[in-house]
Parts: C-alpha cells; structure tokens; sequence
C-alpha cells in the first residue's frame, strides 16, 4: 500500500520520503523536516504512538500528521489525535483519492 500512496503523492506533485519503521521515520523527520507525515501506528521498532510521544516536544511536533491505519477503534483513535495528529483515517475506509483530499487540506 506504501509504494501505491507514495506513487499517487508523487504523480500529484509532492515529494515525498519513506520509512519502512518509526525509527527511520523519526530520522528522516529530524533531517528533513517534511511538510506532512503520514504515519501508520503499526511499525516495526517504534510504533507509530511511540514515534508521535518522541516528537511532541520538538518542533517536529509543528508539522501535520496524518495516521492512517489498521487500528480503528475509538481508543486508538482518540490517542493518536491526543498525541498531536491532525487527522485519522482507518485503512478500511478510505480509497487513494481519499488520502489525496486529507494531504491537500493539511499542506494546501
């Protein structure tokens, strides 16, 4: 799913950096202070909620998230927008195009 998004962003004009785990996720937004992270709670190394507790008191904690994720439970969601992110989807519900309208109303 990654590889299709990240070519979809990429067709639209974003650039875009990817990280297969949060610990490289946390790397790359240290380095390279995006503009938008979208972020999957399910991560090797360092889970997504970990990656989100890490970035809170930094200035990354100034750059938009966007979780999207498997985990769609109320308590999920109500922690990771408790954490600082900007917007939720669950994976079952949302299509490409979906992703695409949530990235332009955080980044413009």
């Amino acid at each position: 799913m990654r590889e299709i998004l990240v070519e979809k962003l990429k067709r639209e004009g974003y650039e875009t950096l990817e990280a297969v785990d949060g610990e490289t996720g946390l790397k790359l937004t240290t380095n390279h202070h995006p503009d938008l992270i979208i972020l999957d709670i399910i991560l090797p190394v360092m889970n997504g909620f970990e990656y989100l507790e890490k970035i809170k008191d930094t200035d990354a904690a100034k750059i938009p998230v966007l979780i999207l994720s498997n985990l769609g439970q109320k308590e999920d969601i109500d922690r990771g927008m408790e954490l600082g992110a900007k917007d939720y989807i669950v994976k079952a519900h949302f299509t490409p195009n979906d992703l695409l309208g949530k990235v332009r109303a955080l980044v413009g």
